[in-house]
């Protein structure tokens, strides 16, 4: 029997689908999947989890219609007041993986600005992946070490050097939306992490799924390859 985990990542996949089969516009998938994050952060809390890492927007969602970019940045505006705020009032911490610099400049400040208020909260830690691909972020750390001027690199100072530094790798992860693939998340950290697919769109996934899963991780064995 496995003990359960102290960090998860969750790759929030569906909103556009369960919009669709309901006969509403895309854009309201999205903010009906923004809303459901609340609800998701507060089962981690009561599950005695640590560190939850949500795939809020991946690097090759930028390539996606310039409408619906535009209301993806917009609704993470609100989350800033209607999500992240939450943990910070909770004594919670929030951080921020992925390219910033591809963010809007206006976002950039309030992620800044949200780590800073919150560096010193223990209560759990929230790590939103914005603008996240885990290739980018193994090629990023690749050139900040070469920019050093670093030799031989093991993995310790390799992974101080990611955007994820001093980060829990996550042992369980889960994807919404039916698709049995991880899309580029956690690409580093990933490799000894228990995987849970369901077909569930995300803005219908429920807490007593939620507990189903974490309950079925229990019951696994994690041997690391021993």
């Amino acid at each position: 029997m496995t003990d359960g985990p102290k960090a998860i990542g969750v790759i929030l996949d569906g909103n556009r689908r369960w919009a669709k089969e309901r006969g509403l516009p895309t854009l309201e998938g999205h903010k009906k999947g923004l809303e459901k994050v609340n609800e998701l952060m507060e089962w981690a809390r009561e599950a005695g989890i640590d560190e939850l890492t949500i795939y809020a927007f991946s690097t090759e969602n930028w390539n996606r219609a310039k409408e619906e970019v535009e209301y993806l940045m917009q609704l993470f505006e609100r989350a800033f007041t209607e999500q992240f705020e939450k943990v910070v009032e909770r004594g919670g911490r929030v951080r921020f993986i992925g390219d910033r610099a591809r963010m809007p400049e206006k976002l950039q400040g309030m992620m800044r600005d949200t780590e800073d208020r919150s560096a010193a909260n223990a209560d759990g830690t929230l790590i939103v992946a914005l603008s996240y691909g885990g290739r980018s972020e193994i090629l990023a750390a690749a050139n900040a070490l070469l920019a050093q001027g670093s030799g031989s690199v093991d993995e310790e100072r390799f992974k101080k050097a990611m955007w994820s530094a001093g980060l829990l790798d996550p042992e369980l992860i889960i994807r919404t939306g039916g698709n049995q693939r991880l899309s580029n998340f956690l690409t580093w950290q990933s490799v000894y992490s228990e995987l849970f697919f369901t077909d569930t769109r995300w803005p219908d996934f429920s807490k007593e799924e939620f507990t189903a899963i974490l309950a079925d991780y229990a019951s696994r064995e994690r041997r690391h390859g021993k």
